[in-house]
């Protein structure tokens, strides 16, 4: 009897359980199309690859110089003492460390440019995502980007609306 009355309350709670997640209105959407859609993003992008191309130019500059310096030093090194060519190495060494910094101090200057851009971005996708979502009276908003772990997504697809809350 004691077995009985334990399985009637399991089976209420599976019940009670399921029926109050399919009472959860949920739909689903692709936000990485989103964000894509969204005029905003291709400025950002353009900024983002003008940082990366000064960047790069400053650095292929930075490396054209140091093998100029190479070059006239080993062609240099004979006629050269000892100590002055022991310092010619030290020199490039000290370049070839302050150019490793550089690159270093650019990717995470590039980082931080790409969280600074797509930020906003992200901040007014999801108050667009949050306000159609309040408007439908969807409660639970699932993420569609391949790869972020959606399996099945049969509910509804706020894409559209979302892009016409934004305006595109």
């Amino acid at each position: 009897m004691k077995k009985m009355k334990s399985l009637l309350v399991a089976i209420a709670i599976i019940l009670g359980a399921t029926s109050f997640v399919n009472a959860q209105k949920t739909a689903h959407i692709d936000t990485q199309a989103l964000i894509e859609a969204m005029p905003e993003t291709k400025s950002a992008q353009n900024e983002l690859e003008r940082v990366r191309k000064t960047y790069e130019a400053e650095i292929s500059s930075m490396l054209r110089e140091l093998q100029s310096k190479y070059t006239l030093y080993e062609s240099e090194a004979n006629t050269k003492t000892e100590d002055e060519n022991r310092k010619r190495a030290e020199e490039l060494q000290s370049a070839e460390r302050k150019i490793g910094e550089y690159r270093q101090n650019a990717s995470t200057d590039l980082q931080k440019k790409e969280g600074d851009l797509f930020s906003p971005l992200f901040d007014k996708a999801k108050k667009a995502i949050e306000k159609v979502a309040k408007e439908k009276g969807i409660q639970y908003v699932l993420d569609a980007t391949p790869g972020s772990g959606l399996i099945v997504a049969d509910g509804e697809d706020l894409l559209v609306a979302v892009k016409r809350e934004l305006g595109i």
